[in-house]
């Protein structure tokens, strides 16, 4: 550093006295070690561009926001689309928190996280002895989510011979517990979202189209991080903060570093930019990430 340091001095001292090309050269060396000296603090959620729990002042991400402040009080299903580690679960909770059945339970299900001969009894329940191990009656997570939210996260996923259980809850609100003859009435808003083409699914065969359309009343699409990169740095002061109240290595930034962040493509989106701070924060020293601390890919981006 010290020695960064004298370059620096050096070229400050003879700056109007270089030639041009020599000239530029210094700026850049004192750039680079600015860039490296200047750091970035983390800053909680309230003092960062954000509404309904979610960071963004992208164009994209006001789009966003205001869609959801129209259906944010309507009991309408809504599917949200994007890629993965776009935060489609932010939706699901802030039309949840926000509206008119936050008094009740979100309820989320990982639609691919449950084996497929399993999935309908997490959702619909089932009775003693309907099957092998059900040695007790057991509710679902719709009723579970009676009076507020069920999420179905990765509705892509779901078996055809499922789906047709699903669409007549959709459609009359009533379920039948896997094994039992009766059913009963359960008032639920569905929220579900998926990173699949689910028309693509449908024209090959593999998805109801009739779910979907009951599904996709309201539709509303994620940006990628790629769209929206100026909101980069204040993801990055959020995931910060954030790490620290969860007990997990914390840091701040040094400018160029940011610099990085920022030029990333993020093929992983906000969940793989998570993944990345809580890397770089565990290895960095004196507590500020520099470039060196960032994966080969993210320094490679400039």
């Amino acid at each position: 550093m010290k020695d960064a340091f004298d370059d620096l001095q050096l070229a400050l001292d003879r700056l109007d006295s270089l030639p041009s090309s020599e000239r530029a050269a210094a700026v850049q060396l004192l750039r680079g070690w600015l860039l490296t000296q200047v750091q970035i603090e983390p800053i909680a959620a309230g003092e960062l561009p954000s509404e309904f729990g979610m960071i963004g002042a992208a164009p994209v991400m006001q789009q966003v926001f205001k869609l959801l402040g129209r259906i944010m009080r309507t009991d309408i299903p809504v599917l949200v689309l994007g890629e993965s580690g776009t935060g489609k679960e932010l939706v699901a909770s802030a039309l949840h928190n926000y509206g008119p059945r936050r008094r009740k339970a979100l309820i989320s299900v990982n639609c691919a996280a449950i084996p497929a001969n399993l999935l309908e009894s997490e959702i619909f329940g089932h009775v003693k002895g309907s099957f092998t191990g059900a040695h007790k009656d057991r509710k679902g997570f719709a009723d579970a989510a009676h009076g507020g939210t069920l999420f179905l996260d990765e509705i892509g996923e779901i078996e055809f011979d499922l789906q047709a259980k699903l669409l007549r809850f959709l459609q009359d609100g009533e379920i039948r517990p896997v094994g039992a003859n009766a059913t009963h009435h359960v008032n639920v808003r569905i929220v579900a979202a998926t990173n699949r083409d689910l028309l693509d699914r449908v024209r090959k065969g593999k998805f109801r189209e009739d779910l979907y359309y009951r599904l996709a009343v309201m539709t509303l699409e994620l940006p990628a991080l790629r769209e929206r990169s100026g909101d980069i740095e204040h993801l990055v002061r959020f995931l910060l903060v954030a790490q620290g109240k969860d007990g997990m290595p914390t840091a701040q930034v040094s400018a160029a570093a940011l610099e990085l962040l920022c030029a990333y493509s993020w093929p992983g989106n906000i969940r793989q930019l998570q993944n990345e701070l809580v890397r770089s924060a565990t290895f960095c020293e004196d507590g500020v990430i520099q470039p060196a601390d960032l994966s080969a890919d993210v320094r490679a981006s400039i």
